[in-house]
């Protein structure tokens, strides 16, 4: 029996952070989560390279014994990329990675894991952490000197002490071999996501959601809505069966995202989809794999495949990274390109010391301008993510009813990113569970028209839902049963008494 997998990937800039330093690869026989570091220079250069080093593992010919073997060189190439990288260009000296990645051989899973991206899996309804997070809180838990509770809130969660580099240092990573087991979720998430919404929500998407697309939709959507301040990288995967497989179109086409996409990073061999290919296109089951193998190398072993790493015909891709990834292939500069300083005779000294008093106080000009400037173009720049915001619309709940919002379901501190535009009239708490529901987590809409409709059709399959009970309208005047004869001269009571009193009642 063989095991196929079905995956879906999606990376989001975030709320707080001007670009997305992560990356992360899904396809037939490869899933990978790069976070870079956020504080450290090349974040996004370091994820994009680690990516384009591992792409050439998707192949479906590797053993069991060598995979986890090739998936460690492939990371250690991954580092001597970083190195080669800051060489070339000094300005990135000190960016870093995590990387937590799964190959599939066979009916096994080869797991490498560094930083504190994590890795889940969803068995028999049970969601498990897997991989264990290489922060300096997680030391303090493993050594008994905090609570796993007390992590959650701790002021240095976030220092990681295990990650990929461009320091000359060997550092393993955590490395396993796991059983592929036919009706198993695997998820890789960046910190964004793990960081912000609790493992038992996560599992409640995972094992309610059955398709890996919308899966990683929802969990992107719900980390913004919990005020995730990083970047959010999700990668869903199941695990099927012949069966299972036979009776879904399977996925082949790689998904690359984050920055290794802006950075133009393809999946390896020739004809391969691009990563400006659709995301969600499908091929049909019978094809194993869109990948070209390389030639055979010395030894009878299998040659790598060249990584294709390119440019962007968009001039707005993020500060010029794919030209930094070539830079990074590239031996650094030539002998000419290096500094050489002016000698100056000793009689030029007494000149050069009267012009040191007004260039000094030039600097102190240069830099308060300088730091103007950057003050003014922070406040653009924040200015212009709440303008986009407000160019998105949803349907939502507000003062207990139905409503139309514009913007985007998330806060920051005191700010808050929506605004209802239209009230509905439509109670909530009148609708159906499962539609409240709905409503509750939000319904994403792709202009005001769409928002309007979308509520519209909520309401009306509520109430095609909702069956009227009929009530029984009372009697104005009663009826009265007599089982004895009235004692009274009178034979009987006089109809219209109580029209006339406005009364009813036994005479």
């Amino acid at each position: 029996m063989t095991v196929t997998l079905r995956y879906a990937a999606r990376s989001d800039v975030g709320l707080v952070r001007s670009n997305n330093q992560d990356s992360a690869y899904a396809g037939p026989n490869l899933l990978v989560v790069a976070d870079g570091m956020g504080g450290h220079a090349g974040g996004d250069v370091a994820s994009a390279l680690t990516i384009a080093a591992l792409v050439g593992l998707d192949r479906p010919d590797h053993s069991s014994d060598q995979s986890m073997s090739e998936l460690e060189r492939s990371i250690d190439r991954a580092r001597q990329d970083l190195v080669d990288a800051t060489t070339a260009d000094p300005d990135l000296a000190g960016m870093g990675t995590t990387v937590t990645a799964l190959l599939k051989s066979g009916n096994t899973l080869a797991m490498a894991h560094l930083g504190d991206s994590r890795a889940y899996l969803l068995r028999d309804g049970t969601l498990a952490q897997v991989t264990v997070d290489h922060t300096f809180v997680q030391h303090l838990v493993d050594t008994g000197r905090i609570t796993p509770d007390e992590a959650e809130s701790h002021p240095q969660r976030n220092v990681v002490m295990r990650v990929l580099g461009d320091f000359d240092l060997d550092l393993t990573p955590d490395l396993s071999i796991r059983e592929a087991v036919p009706g198993d979720r695997w998820m890789l998430c960046s910190d964004g996501l793990s960081g912000f919404v609790p493992d038992g929500e996560i599992a409640e998407v995972l094992s309610t959601v059955p398709d890996p697309y919308d899966a990683v939709e929802r969990l992107v959507s719900m980390s913004m809505r919990a005020g995730s301040t990083d970047n959010i990288t999700v990668v869903v995967a199941d695990v099927l069966d012949d069966a299972a497989a036979a009776g879904t179109t399977a996925t082949v086409t790689p998904e690359i995202v984050g920055s290794a996409a802006l950075a133009g990073v393809t999946a390896a061999g020739s004809g391969t989809p691009s990563a400006s290919a659709a995301p969600h296109a499908e091929i049909d089951g019978d094809t194993v794999t869109g990948f070209s193998r390389g030639g055979a190398a010395q030894g009878g072993q299998q040659a790598p495949v060249p990584v294709a790493v390119g440019v962007l015909s968009d001039p707005a891709a993020q500060d010029n990274l794919a030209d930094t990834l070539e830079q990074a292939m590239i031996a650094g500069g030539t002998d000419e390109e290096q500094y050489q300083p002016d000698i100056q005779p000793d009689d030029d000294l007494a000149e050069e010391a009267d012009e040191e008093a007004p260039t000094r106080k030039k600097r102190v000009w240069l830099t308060v301008v300088g730091a103007l400037l950057l003050v003014v173009g922070l406040v653009l720049a924040g200015w212009g993510g709440y303008r986009w915001t407000q160019t998105q619309y949803y349907v939502g709940e507000s003062d207990g009813q139905v409503a139309v919002f514009r913007g985007i379901p998330a806060t920051a501190g005191p700010l808050t990113f929506s605004t209802a535009v239209e009230l509905t009239g439509t109670r909530v708490d009148e609708l159906p569970a499962f539609v409240a529901d709905r409503v509750n987590e939000t319904i994403r809409a792709t202009s005001l028209e769409d928002a309007r409709g979308r509520a519209e059709r909520l309401i009306a399959e509520a109430t095609e839902e909702t069956e009227p009970s009929a009530s029984p309208s009372p009697s104005s005047t009663p009826t009265p049963t007599t089982s004895e004869p009235a004692s009274t001269s009178s034979p009987k009571s006089t109809p219209t008494a109580s029209k006339e009193t406005g009364t009813g009642g036994n005479g």
